[in-house]
């Protein structure tokens, strides 16, 4: 059974509407949402999460015209790395907007992050933003941080895009990083997942709709099975160790269960948590509720099993 104060949480994030004054239980998002209207929600939204906890370093990077911070434990060196992915659906998000979820991994792990902000659709659809993500980690390669001290780790559309960019790095012969996590990855932008349809009702996060909208943004003119857009339909042999965290009530379950079975049938090194009664990213709570401080300590002592020193 869940925790008490993960219900608690959970009938909260149900019932959100009510303490806004709001009949209707969830958004909807259509083709006559403003996206420049919900990029504001989501960075004033940001701002609750608090301020970066002391111990921790945020400095501005320019990688060849992309906004990037590293995120880094007082005195740390670089010689290890997380290039973290941030979600947002793939038309929103910021390191703004994740710049305390990443702080918290850093501070557990002691592992310093790049953060990295890669364009977003419908301005810039598919492959803007896989070319963006290869763009950052070759960065990482030139700074001299060697594959086998680098980890991916990414959220939702973010968790999607970095398991895609393995898929890139693979086909063009580049080193892997050491290993990669993904909180609720978003796999399928086709959203031909049974959960789709028999989660929506216990959804409490994602706006009604939001998916089929986003996907479109994103997907363009492309085919939404193109593994480089949805890692679920690619060849996922030699792939690096990969750790899944999804959210039992979530609409995207499907995206994580279908990934992590075809890739388990692939030979990868593959392990996939779906905590019982939670949500979209749960993990990133922390410490609100034990389900999601464990989360966070069993992705700390991944990272630092999985990252070497070289």
């Amino acid at each position: 059974m869940s925790s008490l104060r993960s219900r608690l949480l959970l009938f909260v994030l149900r019932n959100r509407h009510l303490l806004r004054g709001r009949l209707k239980r969830r958004a909807m998002i259509d083709w006559d949402t403003s996206i420049q209207d919900f990029r504001r929600d989501v960075d004033k939204s940001s701002g609750l999460f608090g301020k970066v906890p002391e111990g921790i370093d945020v400095s501005p990077v320019d990688i060849d015209g992309l906004n990037a911070e590293w995120i880094l434990p007082s005195g740390a060196s670089k010689d290890k790395a997380i290039l973290y992915f941030h979600g947002g659906g793939y038309v929103s998000g910021n390191c703004r907007a994740h710049r305390m979820h990443v702080a918290k991994i850093v501070k557990r792990s002691n592992i310093g992050a790049l953060l990295f902000e890669y364009r977003l659709a419908p301005e810039h659809p598919f492959p803007a933003a896989v070319h963006d993500s290869l763009k950052t980690y070759m960065y990482l390669l030139d700074q001299g941080t060697a594959p086998g001290s680098i980890a991916f780790m990414g959220d939702s559309a973010g968790g999607g895009l970095c398991l895609a960019t393995l898929l890139a790095l693979k086909d063009q012969k580049i080193p892997l990083p050491a290993a990669a996590v993904a909180l609720s990855p978003w796999t399928d932008l086709a959203c031909a997942g049974d959960t789709y349809t028999t989660n929506l009702e216990v959804e409490p996060l994602a706006p009604t709709g939001a998916w089929n909208v986003f996907s479109h943004y994103y997907v363009g003119d492309n085919d939404p099975r193109n593994p480089y857009i949805s890692p679920l339909y690619g060849d996922l042999n030699g792939l690096t160790p990969i750790l899944i965290y999804v959210g039992e009530y979530e609409v995207m379950l499907s995206d994580s269960t279908r990934f992590a079975e075809k890739a388990r049938n692939a030979g990868v090194d593959i392990t996939l948590h779906v905590g019982k009664g939670l949500f979209h990213c749960y993990p990133v709570c922390a410490p609100l509720f034990p389900e999601a401080t464990q989360a966070m300590e069993e992705i700390s002592r991944f990272l630092n099993d999985r990252l070497s020193a070289d």
